[in-house]
């Protein structure tokens, strides 16, 4: 007896670990496809979420969050060391302008008046930068990276616009406004949780 229960007990732990080890399926959304696996400054990263940001009914990006390992808290996230990328995909066409002020405004929600003067500078510094793209016509691809060796990075296409940003508290402010109390969609922060 103790022979067979040793030999359905191997079965049971390598079934469990082929499956853990069988890659996420890709995400679709309205679509826009999201890899599951990504590389940003030589590491790996998991697709951790991916949704849909709406505005009065409308389509306005799908969204990708990818991370070093999976987790579905804003905390761990934001303390989660290594490369991060938040991905975008325009679903309609944005002025450069909508799109920069609605970012800023996120910031300003999920921070108070103490926190966000610290991120100012930086803040008026990312927003010049998105400025300067003029437009996001749909299917504009936008990545925002956190690179630990040189800070935020904004990339339009495969284009890098402006400076990277120094101080990873500003990725961590920029993360808030899809992850923070007040995040700009409730369901897109599920979805990139993994939730949704």
């Amino acid at each position: 007896m103790q022979p067979i229960l040793h030999r359905a007990f191997a079965a049971a732990s390598l079934a469990t670990a082929l499956f853990a080890a069988l890659p996420t399926q890709a995400a679709d959304v309205s679509g826009v496809r999201f890899d599951d696996r990504t590389a940003v400054a030589g590491s790996d990263l998991a697709l951790n979420g991916a949704g849909l940001r709406t505005r009065f009914m409308l389509k306005v990006y799908a969204m990708g969050l990818y991370l070093p390992r999976r987790t579905d808290t804003p905390d761990a996230i934001a303390t989660l060391a290594g490369p991060k990328r938040i991905q975008i995909v325009t679903l309609r066409d944005l002025t450069a302008e909508q799109f920069a002020d609605a970012l800023v405004e996120g910031l300003k929600k999920n921070h108070n008046e103490a926190e966000f003067a610290k991120l100012q500078a930086r803040s008026d510094e990312f927003r010049n930068a998105l400025l300067a793209i003029k437009a996001a016509p749909a299917g504009t691809q936008i990545r925002l990276e956190w690179l630990p060796a040189s800070g935020t990075r904004l990339s339009v296409g495969n284009d890098a616009r402006g400076k990277d940003i120094p101080g990873e508290d500003f990725y961590r402010a920029l993360l808030r406004i899809w992850l923070g109390d007040k995040p700009v969609d409730a369901d897109l922060k599920n979805a990139l949780l993994g939730k949704g």
